[in-house]
């Protein structure tokens, strides 16, 4: 069959359809035409398809003109993806079909439990996305080195699974295998309890009034950012994984309840102990998050340098840094409140922190350490 030949190198010859033109498949379209594949689209609704065609994503699915597509990527919302799947195998029986749904394991089930043969089907779950949704927050470089998790089943087939991993490959993404319960399980824990407990930590600032949120900094803003995520995804998303979501929260719900008692009465013999003790679980698993280019954790040293807000200060900041010769590991942003400053957060290796600081203040910047 032509969906099972080595593609030279391992990348896709095409013609790919992509069904679903929300963010991510209008980008996955935009990444596949960047480098000459064919791509071909479908979306229930005729204004998204519109819109993903206009923006150079693909051509209508009505112009593939009964060709045999290589592969069908299904990027449908998780509560359809497996009827979509389903329908894709009939349709196109000489296609690998994968979808890019965030949840795997149920998805599965009802594909088995469908009758129909998976040897052609690779689930899959491409990690990354924008607060922004729809076809026109579409990037072709939104996979570049983005984890991209491949979940064959028991049934898929080598070729098919080759085929998938080539859809990551050649959108810049970095390919990653697990088992579909393997997905799940880890998705709950580095993406699904951040979405619950930024949505629920915002869900305090409802009525605070305006002028103690205006004392808000980088913190509130860092852990409530995802907190602005489609609430309809979301909905489906922590539906279709709730028992591995369930099990993390009874853990956090232990931990919430210890530290309630202990400051229910925070003077009583060992309660100190105990907060520290709580933070510093709380250091060792920040500790454990990879660092930079997915290597091992690594600790790093900030400061903050003062610029004023106006045009080319952070530009001018970041030039005068690479003349000095040091590499930034990480950067943040944000504002003085009530004065016209704003504040680089700069991240460099240790031994790099007091030439940094040094040198800047030697250039004029306004170094905080």
């Amino acid at each position: 069959m032509s969906a099972f030949k080595s593609h030279g190198r391992g990348h896709l010859d095409g013609p790919v359809v992509v069904i679903g033109t929300g963010l991510l498949g209008t980008s996955i379209g935009l990444g596949l035409r960047g480098r000459g594949v064919p791509v071909f689209l479908s979306d229930p609704s005729p204004t998204n398809q519109a819109v993903a065609v206009d923006i150079g994503a693909g051509r209508p699915l009505s112009e593939l003109a009964g060709a045999a597509p290589q592969l069908v990527v299904v990027a449908a919302p998780p509560d359809v993806t497996a009827g979509v799947v389903t329908t894709a195998l009939s349709d196109y029986p000489d296609a690998v079909v994968v979808d890019i749904a965030s949840v795997k394991a149920g998805i599965l089930a009802s594909l088995r439990n469908s009758g129909k043969d998976l040897a052609r089907y690779v689930g899959t779950h491409p990690m990354a996305g924008r607060e922004k949704s729809g076809p026109v927050a579409a990037r072709g470089e939104l996979f570049t080195s983005m984890p991209w998790v491949v979940c064959p089943s028991e049934e898929t087939s080598a070729a098919a699974l080759q085929t998938a991993r080539s859809l990551a490959t050649d959108l810049g993404a970095v390919v990653s295998q697990f088992t579909p319960d393997e997905h799940d399980e880890a998705v709950a824990l580095v993406s699904h309890l951040p979405q619950v407990m930024s949505s629920l930590l915002a869900s305090r600032l409802q009525g605070t009034p305006l002028h103690a949120l205006s004392l808000a900094g980088n913190g509130l803003r860092d852990v409530t950012r995802i907190a602005a995520s489609d609430p309809t995804l979301w909905v489906q998303i922590l539906g279709g994984n709730a028992g591995k979501v369930v099990d993390i929260l009874y853990g956090v719900r232990e931990d919430l309840n210890r530290l309630i008692g202990t400051l229910e009465n925070p003077t009583a013999p060992g309660a100190r102990l105990d907060l520290a003790q709580l933070m510093s679980e709380g250091n060792a698993g920040q500790a454990r998050i990879p660092g930079k280019h997915g290597g091992p954790p690594q600790a790093y040293s900030w400061l903050t340098v003062l610029v004023d807000d106006r045009p080319g200060q952070i530009a001018q900041l970041l030039t005068e840094i690479g003349e000095i010769g040091v590499n930034l590991e990480d950067l943040r942003l944000d504002h003085s409140s009530g004065q016209n400053v704003g504040m680089v957060e700069i991240s460099v290796l240790p031994n790099k922190h007091d030439h940094l600081i040094e040198a800047l203040n030697d250039r004029g910047w306004r170094v905080l350490q």
